[in-house]
């Protein structure tokens, strides 16, 4: 049975954890500006010396994340809790495909998790030894479509996607995310190897978190819930993120068994 917090708050059980995972989009801000209150969680967090890790599918490496936080106005201490999945993936590039062509699809803003391999990049997918996706071109940001007749000659290369989120809401708006993308790739018969949540990598990179009581908290049940389902972690959803309509409309217990995971604990947004 799903505990709700909303009453007691995260307060409430913060003594049971040694680790905290906490996603960033959908948590912590929604693309546009922070969300007080979570922030304060993790002024309490750091006065009762608490770890945790600001855990995010970001495609970048963890730098420019930091940077977009920093005008958002997060203070510069909590910047460096903050692990990215492109962080995750960019370690495994540099070890296996350093010197290997690839083709991009994703936007430009995405171009600094391969800086320092950039003259392997080809415009030619066809010429490529691999795909390399963080997200969806900019002219193309909604039409998946588009993705299918890309793909359709080029499935037998591995697609590496550095962002397993299939949705994100910026403020008001849904926009699509890499996972979409990799998702049509995938039907279609390719392979793609994903860095970020919920697979296990990406947490065991970022800090270790051997023989510690975790609590994973986040917006996404296909992400942030499943990959605490994965290692064993305890999990708090945010209901107000990407499955606000759907926890509205059928229950937090009808719709995580429509996903397959397990809640431990919810909350509408995160508060001490």
């Amino acid at each position: 049975m799903t505990k709700n917090l909303d009453k007691i708050g995260l307060s409430s059980i913060v003594d049971n954890y040694d680790l905290f995972y906490i996603d960033l989009w959908g948590v912590i801000h929604n693309g546009i500006k922070l969300n007080e209150k979570a922030v304060q969680v993790l002024n309490e967090l750091s006065i009762k010396k608490k770890k945790f890790v600001l855990l995010t599918n970001a495609p970048r490496p963890n730098l420019p994340v930091k940077l977009f936080l920093e005008k958002m106005g997060l203070n510069q201490e909590f910047q460096q809790n903050i692990f990215t999945s492109g962080q995750a993936a960019l370690k495994y590039l540099n070890l296996n495909h350093k010197q290997d062509k690839f083709f991009h699809v994703g936007p430009p803003k995405d171009n600094d998790l391969f800086k320092d391999f950039l003259s392997y990049k080809t415009n030619q997918i066809s010429n490529s030894d691999y795909l390399l996706c963080t997200g969806l071109f900019q002219n193309h940001e909604d039409n998946l479509l588009y993705y299918k007749e890309l793909f359709e000659n080029n499935l037998e290369k591995k697609m590496i996607c550095t962002n397993p989120d299939l949705v994100v809401d910026k403020g008001n708006k849904r926009e699509l995310c890499a996972g979409s993308v990799a998702m049509v790739f995938e039907k279609m018969g390719g392979k793609v190897i994903y860095f970020g949540k919920p697979y296990p990598e990406v947490y065991n990179q970022s800090i270790d978190n051997k023989n510690k009581n975790v609590l994973a908290i986040g917006d996404n049940l296909n992400t942030d819930i499943k990959g605490a389902n994965l290692l064993n972690f305890d999990s708090l959803l945010i209901s107000n993120g990407i499955h606000k309509n759907e926890i509205k409309n059928k229950g937090i217990q009808d719709v995580s068994k429509e996903y397959e995971a397990i809640v431990n604990f919810i909350q509408s947004d995160l508060k001490w």
